[in-house]
Order: C-alpha cells, then structure tokens, then sequence
C-alpha cells in the first residue's frame, strides 16, 4: 500500500519520477495541504485534439489528479484511493496558455471522499468544474 504523506513529502521535494503521468505532462504541484491541492500544467500544442483546442480529458484527468492529491492528505496510514465517479462540467475552450486547477476535499466518510475542483486558466477564467468521489480501502483488501 503507499504510503501517501512520504509520496507527498518526496514529489514536493522535487522527485517527479514518483509520478510519471505528472512528470510526462509537466504537470507541478504548487501546494498541497491538509484537504487542498493546487496544480498548473501547461497547454501545448501536443495537447490539442483536430479542431485546436486542448483535449477536453486531459482537463479532466488533471481535476482528477488535483482532487487525488486532495484526498491523500486525510487519508489514516494503510488506506489507499481510487477513483469511482466523477462528474464535470466543461466551462471554456482553452488554446494556449497554462491551466491551474485548485482542489477541496468536500466530505469524508467511513469509505468515500468526495472532492471538488475548478480549473481556471493563467486569465481567472473558469475552465472546468470537477466533482470526484473514492473509495477508500485498506491494504488487506483490493479496490
């Protein structure tokens, strides 16, 4: 099972490599606290889909990961997370620039956390709204 507030510890200390999806899309983790994450990722023009504009999952796999990050900030020592819903409502297009998407734990309960994310682009303009919820499980047990 991982154990998340050394993984925490670690990727803020600047080791990328314990992340590789964060790492390939140069995605950074500005802060992170108890209930709260905030990240930036850069829009390039390897991410745009054929009509020129960022692709829409890629916004959203980064709400995802900002609600995570979120959520392994309250979790007890010998749970992990995964992901069972999310719900997200795309707000504007995004071309160029870079995305910052700010993270909250909503509630946590015996088995689930549920968070919430906006994503804004480098301008403040609203981007993505994300609601996630997970399953919290121990490691005497799979997901």
């Amino acid at each position: 099972m991982p154990d998340y507030s050394t993984y925490l510890r670690r990727f803020q200390a600047g080791e990328k490599s314990l992340n590789p999806y964060l790492e390939f899309f140069e995605i950074t983790m500005e802060e992170v606290r108890e209930g709260y994450a905030r990240f930036r990722m850069p829009v390039l023009h390897e991410y745009m889909q054929g009509a020129g504009f960022l692709q829409g999952g890629l916004i959203v796999a980064l709400a995802d990961e900002a609600i995570a990050h979120a959520a392994m900030t309250v979790l007890e020592p010998a749970f992990g997370i995964t992901t069972v819903e999310l719900k997200c409502n795309f707000l504007a297009p995004v071309r160029n620039g870079e995305l910052i998407a700010v993270a909250s734990i909503f509630k946590k309960g015996r088995t689930l956390i549920i968070g919430d994310c906006l994503v804004k682009d480098e301008n403040d303009r609203d981007v993505l709204r994300c609601t996630a919820t997970f399953l919290m499980f121990s490691g005497s047990k799979d997901p």
